[in-house]
C-alpha cells in the first residue's frame, strides 16, 4: 500500500470525514488495474458494481454509439459510481486516454466502509447526484451542438444535391457533344491509286470542337479539312456539325479552297447566331497533277515533308477565322508535290500539349518528329506522332483535343508494289 493512495482516497468527496481505519481498510482491499491508451475499462451495458479511482493517467466517459463525450476523469477522481447505487448495467463507457493506473474497489468493501460510518452514505448520494447533473448538462450541450451540425449538414446536402444535378447535366451534355463529334469524324478514306491517307485523334476530358474530314471531289482529287471550333461542350459540337456540313457542300460546289471557305463564312453568319468562330485549313490534293492547293482561315499551318529531299517546313499563307465577321481576307496557295511527299494537318492540341514541367510540345518538336519518322504509311505516322506527344506529356493532364490528318503521295516503288 502506498501512502499517496491513502491521501488520494481521503480526498474523495464522499469519504470526507471518514475515519483513518476505514480509509486504510478500503485501500488495503483495493486491486491495481493498469490500462493502455484506448483500452475500454467499463463498457456501456455491461454488468458490474465496482468503483475505480484514477491514480495515474486519465479516462474519458462516453455515451451511446456516437460516443458522446460526457467528460474526463483525472488523478483523484472516481468512475463507475452509478452502478454502485443501483444494480443496473453500466450507463456509459469508460476508456483510457493515456497510460492509466486505477484502484478497483469492490462493492463489498465499499458497503463495509459505509456501514461503519452511515453518514458517509448521505454524502455519497449528494456527490453522485451532482455527477448526474453534470452528465445531463454535457448531453444537453452535445445535443444542441449536434442539432446545429445537423441543420448545417442539411443545408450543405441541399447545396450538394443542386451541384450534383448541375454536374450531371453538364456531364450529359459533354457526353452528347462527344457522340456528335465522334460520329462526324470519318472512319474510312477515299481509295485512290498513289494516295495514302490516315487520321488519328485523342479527345481531351472536356469536349472541344476539333474535327477533320477527307472529301472525295471526283477524279483523283480529294479535299482535306482540319478545323477547330472555339468553345466547349454542346454549343461547340453543334457549331462543328454545322461547319462540317457546309464545308462538304461548298467543297463539292467550288474548285477553289479560298472560295469554298468564303462561302462557308457567309453561310455561318446567315445561319448561326452563336458567339462562336471556327479556324479551318482546307486544301485540295490532286493525285494525278501532284499538287496541293490550300487556304488557311486562321488555323495552324500545315506541315510539308519530303523524305527524298529531307525538306520539312510549315506552309505559308494568311487568313482570318470564319463565322464572326463578314469581310474575311484569305490567301490561296499551291504546292507541287513529288512521290513520297507528305502533308500533315493538325490541331493546336498537338503543339500546345505540355510536359510535366509546363513546357509545350511546340511546332519545332512536331517538325523534327515528322522529319525523323521512318514510318512508311500515313496511319503509322499518325500513330507514331501521337505516341511521341503522349510520351512528352508523361502523364500530365491533357487540356485540349488532339487531331492529326496525314496525306501521302505514294512513291513509284510503292505504286509498283
Amino acid at each position: 500500500m502506498k501512502p499517496t493512495w491513502i491521501e488520494l482516497v481521503q480526498e474523495l468527496d464522499f469519504l470526507q470525514g471518514a475515519r483513518p481505519d476505514v480509509v486504510r481498510r478500503l485501500v488495503n482491499g483495493a486491486v491495481e488495474r493498469r490500462f493502455l491508451p484506448g483500452s475500454v475499462i467499463l463498457a456501456e451495458g455491461a454488468l458490474g458494481r465496482e468503483i475505480y479511482l484514477v491514480v495515474e493517467g486519465a479516462v474519458e466517459i462516453l455515451k451511446g454509439q456516437d460516443e458522446i463525450l460526457l467528460g474526463q476523469r483525472h488523478t483523484g477522481e472516481l468512475v463507475g459510481e452509478m452502478a454502485f447505487l443501483e444494480d443496473r448495467p453500466r450507463s456509459a463507457t469508460v476508456r483510457a486516454v493515456a497510460p492509466t493506473l486505477l484502484l478497483e474497489f469492490s462493492e463489498t468493501k465499499l458497503r463495509e466502509a459505509l456501514a461503519d460510518q452511515p453518514e458517509l452514505l448521505y454524502r455519497t448520494v449528494a456527490v453522485l447526484s451532482a455527477r448526474l447533473r453534470e452528465s445531463d448538462q454535457h448531453m444537453i450541450a452535445d445535443l444542441r451542438r449536434k442539432n446545429q451540425e445537423l441543420a448545417q449538414a442539411y443545408r450543405d446536402l441541399q447545396e450538394a444535391q443542386a451541384a450534383l444535378v448541375e454536374k450531371e447535366r453538364i456531364e450529359r451534355e459533354m457526353e452528347l457533344a462527344r457522340e456528335i463529334q465522334q460520329r462526324l469524324l470519318p472512319e474510312t478514306f477515299p481509295q485512290l491509286p498513289g494516295f495514302d491517307c490516315a487520321a488519328a485523334s485523342r479527345p481531351a476530358r472536356h469536349v472541344g470542337g476539333d474535327f477533320y474530314d477527307v472529301i472525295p471531289l471526283g477524279g483523283d482529287r480529294v479535299g482535306l479539312v482540319m478545323a477547330d471550333v472555339s468553345g466547349k461542350g454542346m454549343p461547340a459540337a453543334l457549331f462543328m456539325a454545322l461547319t462540317r456540313s457546309l464545308m462538304r457542300a461548298e467543297a463539292l460546289r467550288s474548285g477553289s479552297p479560298k472560295e469554298a471557305l468564303l462561302q462557308v463564312n457567309r453561310l455561318l453568319l446567315e445561319i448561326s447566331r452563336a458567339e462562336l468562330f471556327v479556324t479551318v485549313l482546307y486544301g485540295v490534293l490532286d493525285v494525278t497533277a501532284r499538287t496541293f492547293c490550300y487556304a488557311r482561315a486562321g488555323h495552324e499551318r500545315a506541315l510539308y515533308h519530303s523524305p527524298r529531299s529531307d525538306e520539312c517546313r510549315f506552309l505559308e499563307g494568311d487568313g482570318m477565322f470564319l463565322g464572326m465577321v463578314e469581310q474575311v481576307v484569305l490567301e490561296e496557295l499551291c504546292l507541287d508535290l513529288n512521290p513520297g511527299d507528305r502533308i500533315l494537318l493538325f490541331s493546336d492540341g498537338i503543339t500546345d500539349a505540355n510536359s510535366a514541367d509546363g513546357e509545350l510540345f511546340g511546332r519545332q518538336r512536331l517538325a523534327a518528329a515528322v522529319a525523323e519518322s521512318a514510318e512508311s504509311t500515313a496511319q503509322a505516322l499518325c500513330d507514331g506522332l501521337l505516341q511521341r506527344v503522349q510520351a512528352f506529356q508523361a502523364g500530365s493532364e491533357q487540356f485540349d483535343d488532339m487531331a492529326l490528318l496525314v496525306a501521302c503521295l505514294c512513291s513509284c516503288e510503292e505504286d509498283a508494289g
